[in-house]
């Protein structure tokens, strides 16, 4: 007579409950985790994760042990001239320069950025102005 033991798990075995997560992965969901409005909760879900383990993962992101991804709408510096509140009255405006370059004014603050700055760098310092305002 023929015996047959058939086996069922419902249980994972140790090495695949502990996935390895690549840390350009990791970084990529920290990111998406900062965004605005957006909940830790909800991302860990969507990943399939812990929202535990992912505040693990933005602690280390804090802490500089993990690099995140440049956002897509990344703000951008320009280098600025800062003049004292006693320059600013006794300096008589620049002459007009042949070449174009592109100024934003806020207030007493002027920025003029090089020529040929790019839209999305014009478009960055004016989200950081406004956000900073």
């Amino acid at each position: 007579m023929d015996t047959t033991l058939e086996v069922l798990t419902t249980r994972r075995s140790r090495r695949e409950a502990h996935r390895q997560w690549p840390d350009e992965l990791k970084a990529r969901i920290v990111s998406e985790s900062l965004r605005p409005g957006v909940t830790v909760n909800e991302v860990a879900v969507r990943h399939g994760l812990n929202a535990n383990h992912l505040s693990s993962w933005r602690t280390l992101a804090r802490q500089g042990k993990l690099i995140l991804p440049e956002s897509e709408d990344a703000l951008e510096f320009a280098a600025t001239v800062v003049e004292t509140s006693s320059q600013v009255g006794t300096l008589e405006p620049p002459a007009a320069k042949q070449t174009s370059c592109a100024e934003i004014v806020v207030g007493p603050v002027t920025i003029r950025l090089e020529e040929g700055a790019s839209a999305a760098r014009i478009v960055a310092i004016a989200r950081g102005l406004a956000a900073s305002s």
